[in-house]
């Protein structure tokens, strides 16, 4: 499986850090217990089973784009939630997406979502979530409003556990 991921400047990804730190220090999941050296906070752009990263050549020059995070959404997963930041949706964010789903071509049934016109663009802050943390977990986090932007473009190679930096 392969994402192609959006990645913000550097003070929206402290902002996000932070809150991520905030769940870390209260004892809660969050998705920067991840040791990872690639593991940042992005807002995934595209799915795919198989990716050829030269498909997207040029799309690296619709950056930067705004990227304004909102409030907080939580997408229900089975019997636990998912815990993010809302992406405020922009012509040129949307433009991007075109155009990268538009190099791809459409995304296999399980990745529908997305997919043009299914897409919710979010920056994840904690998986898997149960209902009895959830409480907690919101009080947490301080999701201040951000206005910055997307600098960066990567593709994430999850069998190989590898990226490819675009920009």
């Amino acid at each position: 499986m392969f994402s192609v991921e959006l990645v913000p400047d550097a003070s929206t990804e402290r902002a996000v850090r932070d809150d991520w730190g905030a769940l870390q220090a209260a004892g809660l999941p969050s998705s920067g217990r991840n040791p990872s050296p690639s593991n940042r906070p992005h807002v995934t752009m595209a799915v795919r089973e198989h990716l050829d990263t030269t498909a997207l050549a040029g799309v690296e020059d619709l950056l930067p784009v705004p990227l304004e995070l909102g409030g907080l959404l939580l997408f229900r997963h089975s019997r636990t939630v998912v815990v993010a930041r809302q992406v405020v949706v922009t012509t040129k964010l949307l433009a991007l997406h075109r155009a990268i789903a538009d190099r791809l071509g459409p995304p296999e049934p399980r990745y529908a979502n997305t997919g043009p016109d299914r897409w919710t663009p979010h920056v994840t802050l904690v998986r898997s979530v149960t209902p009895e943390l959830l409480p907690r977990v919101l009080d947490a986090i301080a999701a201040p409003h951000i206005v910055g932007h997307a600098t960066g473009l990567r593709v994430w190679d999850a069998s190989a556990k590898a990226i490819t930096t675009l920009r």
